[in-house]
C-alpha cells in the first residue's frame, strides 16, 4: 500500500545546503546542539512549504500560520514575515532549486543554558532552520489511495493546542504508531466527543450522496490544503460543510480522500478494512484533484 508521504529518490538531495541561522551547511554537518530547546522539548514550530514551477505555494498562508502558532506559545521569531521569505528564497538561491521541492521551515525556541522546559533559561534567540529537498510525490499514490485505522489516539485540545504546527508531534506519532500496528498508512483520530477530527499527518473528507463533509476544525491543523478544498468546493458550486460526523458516517460514505501539502489530495480505499465505496478513486476525489492541480499551476 504507497504512502501519503512516499516520493521519488533523487541523487540531488545528498549534497542540498541546508540553511541555519544565517549560513549554509551541507546536508552531512548540519547540526544544532543537544541544548536546543528543538531537540530537548520538541518546543518551536514549522511549516512544509512546496515550491512548484519557481512560486512557493500559499507562501502568505504558511507564515501567518507559523507566526500564529509562535505567539501562542510565547515564541519569539524576532523576525518579519518578509525577512523570513527572504531567508527561504535565498536557500533556494544557494541550492539552484527551482520546482519539485518540498522545504521543511523549522523555528525552535533555541539554546538553553540547561536541560529545562521553562523558556527562562532560553539564551539569546531562537533557531531557524531550513531544510529543503527535491521531491515528488510518487504518482501511484493519488490514484490507488491509502488505508486508514481508526486509532484510540485522540485530537483533544486540553492536552495540546491541535491548532499549533508544533514540534511537538508525539500526539500525532502516537496515531502514527497506533495505526501502522493496525497495518494502515494513517490513523484517523477522533475528537473528545467521538467525533471525527482529522489523520495523523493529513486533514480528512467524506462525500457523502454528493456532499463533501470534513470536521468543525475545533480539534484539528488549519490545513492549508483543506483550507483550498474548501475553497475550490465553495467556487465549483460543490456542497461543502463543515460538521460533526462519526465513525458510521465514514464507513458509509461514497468516496473518502484526505490532504496535506506534500501530496495534495489523496484518495482513501480502506478504512479499518472495510472498502470505501468501490475500492477505488471516487469521481468527485478525481474532480477534486484536477480542480487542485488546476489552481496550483495557476498560482
Amino acid at each position: 500500500m504507497p504512502s501519503t508521504h512516499d516520493y521519488q529518490e533523487d541523487a540531488r538531495n545528498q549534497d542540498i545546503q541546508v540553511y541555519i541561522n544565517g549560513k549554509f551547511f551541507h546536508r552531512s554537518k548540519a547540526y544544532v546542539s543537544v541544548l536546543d530547546g528543538g531537540f530537548l522539548l520538541g518546543d518551536g514550530v514549522w511549516e512544509g512549504i512546496r515550491l512548484h514551477n519557481g512560486n512557493l505555494l500559499h507562501l502568505d498562508e504558511h507564515l501567518d500560520r507559523l507566526f500564529t502558532g509562535a505567539d501562542e506559545i510565547a515564541l519569539k521569531i524576532n523576525r518579519s514575515k518578509d525577512e523570513v521569505k527572504e531567508m527561504l528564497y535565498k536557500t533556494l538561491e544557494k541550492n539552484k532549486m527551482f520546482s519539485d521541492v518540498h522545504i521543511r521551515l523549522i523555528i525552535s525556541r533555541g539554546l538553553k543554558k540547561t536541560p529545562y522546559q521553562h523558556p527562562k533559561v532560553t539564551i539569546g534567540g531562537p533557531t531557524i532552520v531550513i531544510i529543503p529537498e527535491y521531491k515528488k510525490p510518487d504518482p501511484i499514490v493519488s490514484v490507488e489511495g491509502i488505508k486508514l485505522a481508526v486509532v484510540s489516539t485522540l485530537r483533544d485540545n486540553r492536552v495540546q493546542n491541535p491548532h499549533i504546527n508544533s514540534l511537538s508531534k508525539h500526539n500525532c506519532i502516537a496515531a502514527c504508531i497506533e495505526a501502522d500496528k493496525k497495518g494502515a498508512d494513517e490513523g484517523l483520530m477522533l475528537d473528545p466527543n467521538g467525533y471525527v477530527s482529522t489523520c495523523n499527518s493529513t486533514n480528512f473528507f467524506i462525500i457523502k450522496s454528493n456532499e463533501v463533509w470534513t470536521s468543525t476544525g475545533e480539534y484539528c491543523l488549519n490545513g492549508i490544503t483543506r483550507q483550498s478544498v474548501i475553497r475550490i468546493c465553495n467556487q465549483n458550486k460543490i456542497v461543502l460543510k463543515e460538521k460533526n460526523f462519526t465513525v458510521k458516517d465514514v464507513l458509509s460514505a461514497d468516496e473518502i480522500f484526505v490532504t496535506g501539502t506534500f501530496a495534495g489530495i489523496i484518495p482513501v480505499i480502506l478504512v479499518d478494512n472495510t472498502v470505501i465505496g468501490d475500492g477505488i478513486r471516487g469521481k468527485i476525489t478525481k474532480k477534486l484533484q484536477d480542480f487542485y492541480i488546476a489552481d496550483v499551476n495557476s498560482s
